[in-house]
């Protein structure tokens, strides 16, 4: 794996070891940070991070912050060896908690996105829907942008719980990239 574009654009990042994880590939991100469009001085939330190719692509870009949420410990690891490797200083925070707990703590200390990335397991992406939408829209701001990572197989039309503008998919073989533009506030 590597950095696709930007400031890291090349370098080599690590993925975790192991079944738990499901890294998303360069040609992925490259299509996703297309969709989402320019980045810079954002604050980007990865869900589900893995190895925080994500996080790291999104500071690469000029996200000002990328927060990489993660509970595994073998990808915690992983995520802090590729920012060492990078290089990329105070601009990354890793949280590792379970995605609830970490937006609940996000919430409390009354901090907002500019873009949200969710990656989870597949197979858990149903079960966590209902959920998912509401707690994300505590967090992102009106105007944002949240991107879901999720089987080419499967439809997402939007989250329940996020008043959405705009929604767009896209597949990359076995993958598929949602991205769904918040509501501006009046």
């Amino acid at each position: 794996m590597r950095i696709v574009a930007g400031e890291f654009g090349g370098r080599r990042i690590r993925a975790p070891r192991g079944r738990g994880t499901r890294p998303t590939s360069d040609r992925v991100r490259e299509a996703m940070f297309a969709m989402i469009g320019p980045i810079e001085g954002e604050r980007v939330l990865d869900l589900f991070a893995g190895s925080g190719a994500v996080a790291l692509e999104a500071l690469s870009r000029g996200a000002r912050e990328a927060v990489a949420v993660e509970r595994a410990g073998p990808a915690l690891a992983c995520i802090r060896q590729n920012a060492e490797t990078l290089g990329v200083g105070g601009g990354l925070r890793v949280v590792g908690r379970d995605w609830r707990a970490a937006l609940a703590g996000e919430v409390q200390g009354g901090r907002w996105y500019g873009v949200c990335v969710a990656d989870p397991p597949y197979d858990m992406l149903t079960r966590i829907l209902p959920d998912l939408g509401p707690a994300l829209a505590a967090v992102v701001r009106p105007g944002g942008t949240v991107v879901i990572e999720h089987a080419g197989s499967r439809e997402l039309a939007g989250l329940p719980g996020l008043a959405v503008s705009d929604v767009r998919t896209r597949r990359h073989g076995d993958s598929a990239l949602t991205v769904l533009r918040l509501e501006e506030t009046s």
